[in-house]
Formats: structure tokens, C-alpha cells, sequence
């Protein structure tokens, strides 16, 4: 009987360590912009593509870093809001098949990643993504029914937030989960999540007044964002919208069903932004 309470207790412990360590510690869990680190490692010259470094502040004052790459007879724009983890520099391959859709790219890092000022938060993304889309609509004055707003995982909650706000040409969120409640229960199944959490990413609420054409795109392997949460953005995403199922996890789907991933993207695309063929 000594050892069933003893293990009670260890348990108890460590199950109220855990909470402690996700309440105080959930921005470290969730931004990652250590990871693999924040140095610029590869620029798209690498592969030949033609960019300049762009510098943009936030409405609260923070300078962020990002990329705009260019495209011959560009048809659009790709606002290209990243994931949790690395920096623009590690987005190349994803650049690269936009590039090669007659699309420019404008990739940002967020507060905290890359070269980017400041320290990263949920408000402090949406923030970001905003200061993204005015430059490109009003500094670049670039037509919004050609911009088009990408977000992939993490960045499919702040391109959601975005698109819930201004009318672009195109949604596409790829490996997008429904909010960060239904993520952190998901993965900590034992702790009372919902009760912890302070950020919210309410992306299921943001697609389902996107103010435009929505792509989900969502890989059936995914092993950290299940795909029954692709399915569920897709139900609550107005119309006109559409989902792509791609076979690979999260991090690989667009690489390892890359033919099907480029048809879809050039169908939608061409189906809803001016000039897109």
C-alpha cells in the first residue's frame, strides 16, 4: 500500500510540474526560433532566384527581416507566413515552387526569428503578418486580388487572422491546426490544457470569416497535426474553397508529393487570382 500512494505522489508531481512548466513556459514550447537557430543560413540566390532583403516596422515599433524574391512576369504575390521553428532561410524549397508558379514571394521572419527585432507573442505575430500585408498593398501598392496569403502550421493561424481582415486574391493554409487549445490537448492529453493556455490562435473561428477563396491543404501522415483538423478548417471555411490531401507527415508532404502539390496549387490559384496559369 506504501508504494501505491508513493507512485500517487510521484505522479502527482510530476503531472503538477508539468502544468507549471506549460503555464509559464508555453511561448518557449510553442515559438521555436532556436531551433535550428536563428542565423540566416542560405539566401534564394542559392538557387538562383533574384531577391532583395527587405526591412518593415510593426505598428508597435519593431523592425522585422524578410525576403522579397522575385519571379519573371510575375501574375501575383505570396504574402508566405512560416512555421514555429528556423527562419525564412529554411524555406527555400517552398520558394522555389512559387517562384516556379509565376509568383513572388514576400517571407518575413517574425518578431524574435531570423533578424527580426523583439520577442516573439501571439499579438506580436498578428502585428507582423499586418505590417507584411501594408507594405505589399500599400507601400508596393500591389492589387490585393493578387496577393496571396500563405501559412504553413504556426503560420497558417496568423494567415488566417490576416485573411479574416482584408479581402486578397487567395487563403492557403497547409498543415494548419484549429486552435492552440485543441493543439496543446492533442499533445498533452493528461493536463488540463484548456485552463493553462494564454495563447489562443482561434484559427477555426478566423477561416470561417476569411474575406477570401480558401485552400487547405493537409498531409494524411501529418504526426503532429492531425489531419482531422485539416478536414475541420476546410468545414468552417466559407465559400469559394477547396482541399488538397497530400500524401507525407508534416514537414515533408510538399516535397514528397510534390507533383499533386503544384497541380493543386496551380488549379486553385488559377481558378481565383487574375493572371495565374
Amino acid at each position: 500500500m506504501r508504494t501505491f500512494f508513493t507512485l500517487m505522489a510521484v505522479a502527482g508531481a510530476a503531472w503538477l510540474v508539468l502544468s507549471l512548466y506549460l503555464y509559464f513556459m508555453q511561448e518557449r514550447v510553442v515559438f521555436l526560433s532556436h531551433l535550428p537557430g536563428r542565423a540566416i543560413e542560405l539566401t534564394p540566390s542559392v538557387i538562383g532566384l533574384d531577391y532583395t532583403d527587405v526591412y518593415i516596422d510593426t505598428s508597435d515599433g519593431v523592425r522585422l527581416h524578410g525576403w522579397h524574391v522575385y519571379a519573371r512576369d510575375a501574375h501575383g504575390t505570396v504574402l508566405f507566413l512560416h512555421g514555429n521553428a528556423g527562419n525564412i532561410s529554411h524555406r527555400l524549397d517552398s520558394i522555389a515552387i512559387f517562384n516556379a508558379l509565376g509568383l513572388d514571394v514576400l517571407i518575413i521572419d517574425y518578431r524574435g526569428y531570423g533578424q527580426s527585432d523583439g520577442s516573439t507573442s501571439e499579438q506580436g505575430t498578428y502585428r507582423d503578418a499586418e505590417a507584411a500585408w501594408h507594405y505589399l498593398a500599400e507601400e508596393r501598392a500591389i492589387d490585393p486580388s493578387r496577393i496571396i496569403i500563405f501559412g504553413r502550421s504556426l503560420g497558417g493561424a496568423v494567415a488566417t487572422h490576416l485573411a479574416a481582415t482584408h479581402e486578397a486574391g487567395a487563403l492557403i493554409v497547409e498543415s494548419g491546426f484549429t486552435s492552440a487549445a485543441d493543439m496543446a490537448a492533442n499533445l498533452y492529453p493528461f493536463l488540463p490544457v484548456r485552463m493553462l493556455l494564454r495563447l489562443e490562435y482561434p484559427v477555426i473561428d478566423y477561416v470561417a470569416t476569411a474575406k477570401a477563396p480558401v485552400l487547405i491543404v493537409h498531409g494524411r501522415d501529418d504526426e503532429i497535426i492531425p489531419y482531422a483538423m485539416g478536414q475541420e478548417l476546410y468545414e468552417a471555411a466559407p465559400r469559394p474553397k477547396a482541399f488538397l490531401e497530400l500524401e507525407g507527415d508534416h514537414n515533408s508532404a510538399f516535397m514528397l508529393d510534390r507533383e499533386r502539390y503544384v497541380e493543386g496549387l496551380q488549379r486553385f490559384l488559377a481558378e481565383h487570382v487574375p493572371g495565374v496559369d
